[in-house]
This record gives structure tokens, sequence and C-alpha cells, in this order.
């Protein structure tokens, strides 16, 4: 296959990216880094350097390609940016692929926030969107327009909190650490639906490679059991050396998030593409994340952060 990843220099990107090569396909990758593209051609990604709204590079590949990945984040005004590319790269497909051949399949790439903030029932890949939290509100109309694009064959992946690596979003809890006290947002109760990047990175492969089969399908991706924020925390301050830990109670839109708890029990992923994750949980392997993210932020010069997509 051909794949075009848009955000392939990304926390969620990348691994993409570099998971579709070992599989055997032909990767393009959008970054906005002329330094990162020499990362992801080292990886045998061909590198496309541009901003994601600058749209003529990435179109005039639409003829030959079988699958687009869209996994931006840290762009202003995601949401129109999202419905931007979607729409351009749509047109592109009815004006510049054959009626009669098989459709562009469109992976998006949202959230498993989306279903907001539920301590006490869950939630799988078929439960209606009726409460997502604030700062994504906006996500479930675009994985609407993803997924019932006439055009496109529309997928959405919803990743859980990413761990390891670079730390991601988690990368707020480590630095707290670092400098003596853990500190998270959320309450007592609340509980943390997680999965390791190269987990997610399995599902995109599985879904771009029989994504022919699976258009209007939205997969939830997150590890079979849920994670207590206390248990989280209490096992960082332990690997971490600190002296204590605190669980502050959300101030903005954006720490809501981070201490939504999703009782998540996604199935699809299972069933459609025999995935299951088998990285370490958070909890049991964080002695070695917490290790990966201090030597990530050794190695970046300048000091730079990775974040997932929100």
């Amino acid at each position: 296959m051909k794949v075009l990843v848009i955000g392939a220099s990304g926390f969620i990107g990348l691994p993409v990216a570099q998971a579709l090569v070992r599989a055997g396909h032909t990767v393009y990758g959008l970054t906005r880094s002329a330094e990162k593209a020499k990362q992801l051609a080292a990886d045998e990604i061909i590198p496309i350097v541009g901003q994601v709204t600058e749209t003529a590079p990435l179109l005039a590949l639409v003829p030959t390609l079988d699958v687009i990945i869209e996994a931006i984040g840290g762009t202003a005004n995601l949401r129109a940016v999202s419905v931007d590319l979607l729409q351009a790269i749509s047109d592109a497909a009815k004006t510049s692929r054959p009626a009669q051949g098989p459709k562009l399949s469109y992976i998006y790439t949202s959230g498993t926030w989306v279903h907001g903030h539920n301590t006490r029932e869950y939630v799988s890949d078929t439960t209606p969107l009726t409460s997502p939290v604030e700062l994504v509100a906006w996500r479930p109309a675009v994985e609407q327009r993803v997924l019932s694009d006439s055009v496109l064959n529309g997928i959405v992946i919803r990743p859980s909190l990413c761990y390891g690596r670079s730390g991601s979003l988690l990368a707020t809890a480590f630095e707290s650490a670092a400098q003596g006290k853990a500190m998270w947002y959320g309450y007592p109760n609340g509980r943390l639906a997680t999965v390791h990047p190269d987990d997610l990175a399995d599902v995109y492969v599985r879904a771009a490679e029989r994504a022919q089969t699976l258009g209007g399908i939205a997969f939830d991706v997150g590890n079979d059991s849920t994670e207590s924020v206390v248990d989280f925390l209490m096992k960082l301050t332990e690997v971490s050396g600190a002296q204590g830990y605190e669980l502050r109670e959300p101030s903005n839109a954006f720490e809501q998030a981070l201490g939504a708890t999703n009782l998540l029990r996604p199935y699809l992923a299972k069933s459609l593409l025999g995935w299951q994750p088998k990285k370490a949980g958070l909890v049991d392997g964080l002695g070695v994340y917490y290790a990966a993210w201090k030597a990530s932020q050794d190695s970046q010069q300048p000091k730079e952060r990775l974040f997932a997509k929100v």
C-alpha cells in the first residue's frame, strides 16, 4: 500500500509511520520541521516538509494513495484545520480518482475524551457520544463528517491516554515528580484509560490494511484494564524518589480532560482487527516509562516535548 501520515513526526504519528514501514508499505510523512524530515528519511519514511494548511503537496499524492492517516496535534484551531483538510482531500479524491475504483481510505485520529467523564458506567466503541469533555466537545461532529463522507472511506481511531517514550501528556506528572512532588489532576476515585504508542500503532496498521472493509467504523483503543490515578501517583512517587504526591482538582478545560475518567471497554479492535495490546500497563511498567521520559529530556537539544492529540 501507499500511505500518507499527516503529522508523521508526532507522538502518535511517528510510531504509526514506523510500524507501517516495518509492515512493508510505502509511507509518506508530513512534518513541519526540516530537521524531523531527516529523522523520517532515516526511518525509510518519505518526508514532506510543510504546514498542514499547505495542502498542495498532499493533494498531489491523492490519485495514487491507498490510505491517508490524519494524526495532527499541537496545531492552533485544530477543529477548523481538521475540517478543512478533510474537505480538501475529499474534493481532490472526487476529481482525481476513477469513480469505478476503490475509495481512498481516510483514518482520522480522535480520542476517548469524546466519551466524557463518567466514573459509574462503562463505555465502548459503540456507546453514543452524548457528553464529551469540554476541551474536545467539537470532535464528535468531526468524527461524523469523516464517517459519513460520500467520497472517502472514513474510519475513526480514538486513542486513550498514551504513555511511554517521551511521556506525551503524562510528562506533566513526570516533571512534577522530578521536581520533588508527583502531581496529577482529578479525583481519588479517578481511573485512566491508557495505551502504549507501540500497541496503538499496531491498530493503525491493521485498520489501514483492512480499510476497504471498515468504512464508517470508529475504534476505541485502550488496554484491557483502566488504571487508578492514586495507584499511578503512588508508583510514580516510588520510582522517581519524589517526596509524596498531590491529586489536584482541575481548574480549566485542559485539566478537566486530563482528570477525566473513562471506564473504557473497547471491543471492535479485538473482534474486527484481531488486535491485542502487548506492552506492560502504565503502573506495572512505570519504572521503565519514567526512565524513558528522563532520557528523552536529556537527549533533546533544545528541550522539546511532543504532545499527544487532544
